[in-house]
């Protein structure tokens, strides 16, 4: 797999946030709904997490 800069991006972004989500959500009450969606950018799926209260 040939990784771009808005690739590596990205996945720095998400894995990131993948070590920060789960203070936030033992701080908030709320339910979490993870949704795949395709993106355009990428070129795959991608996981989206929401925190709904």
């Amino acid at each position: 797999m040939k990784l771009t800069r808005r690739g590596f991006i990205a996945s720095a972004v998400a894995a990131g946030s993948v070590r920060a989500l789960p203070q936030i959500a033992t701080k908030t009450s709320g339910r979490r709904i993870l949704t795949l969606v395709y993106d355009k950018s990428l070129g795959m799926m991608r996981a989206v997490e929401r925190l709904v209260p």
